[in-house]
Formats: C-alpha cells, structure tokens, sequence
C-alpha cells in the first residue's frame, strides 16, 4: 500500500472517531425520540444541530467539514496511487493533511480563532499540492 492509501485510511477511522466524539454527547443532549426520528425540522422544531449544545454542535460542523475535506484528499490520494506517481513529497503532503485534520478538531471544538482556519487551510493546501503534483 502507498504512503498515501495508508494515511487516507487513518484519515477514514479519524472520521469515525469524530462521529463517535459527536454523536454520543449528541444522543445524550437530544434524546433518542429526536436522534433516532426522520428528523424532519417541522416535527423537531428546527434542525438538530440548532438544537445542540455550542461544543457538541462545533463537533458536528467539523464532523462535516471533514466529509468534505475527505472527497478532495481521497481524490488526490487515488489519482498519486493510480498514476504511480507516490513520493516522498506527495507522502509528506499526506502526512500533513492528516496531522493538520487532527489537530482541527479540538481547535474547533475550543474555538480557537484564527489558528482553526489557519489548520484548515494547510490541510486544504497540502491536498491541493499533492494534485498539483500529479499533473507535473
């Protein structure tokens, strides 16, 4: 397996662990009836997440965040590993998308203003290095 497929596979059970890290706090603030239900906001009063605690609703923005970040990085990680093109560049790339999502998550969780987005955006920076890096 390449540098790459193995931290997005860390990358994978981290997103585990953050849903873990929201869900069960959420579970026990919200309730079953509202957790386990359609969710339907006219039902529900709202969206669930409006209805979280301030912490606990930052674990489900980040929970989601990395969703998204997710696509991009697998991306970048199938196209390095496709192409043959794995290095120790692209490697390091991968390493510091994970660590910096890693640390993401307890800087939005406490709030930390600017450094959340700063860590944001070199995870984001290193995914987009490593596309760039295949195209070279």
């Amino acid at each position: 397996m390449t540098p790459e497929l193995t931290v997005l596979t860390l990358a994978a059970l981290l997103q585990v662990l953050q849903f873990v890290l929201m869900s069960v706090p959420a579970n026990l603030e919200l309730g079953p009836g509202k957790t386990t239900s359609a969710r339907d906001r006219s039902k529900l009063g709202g969206s669930l997440e409006d209805q979280l605690s301030e912490k606990i609703a930052r674990l489900y923005r980040a929970l989601n965040n990395h969703f998204e970040g997710l696509i991009l990085f697998t991306i970048a990680c199938v196209v390095i590993t496709l192409s043959n093109q794995s290095t120790g560049f692209t490697a390091a790339c991968a390493w510091t998308y994970l660590i910096a999502r890693i640390f993401y998550v307890p800087a939005y969780y406490l709030g930390l203003r600017p450094w959340r987005s700063l860590i944001w955006m070199v995870g984001f920076g290193a995914t987009a290095l490593m596309l760039l890096s295949a195209l070279l």
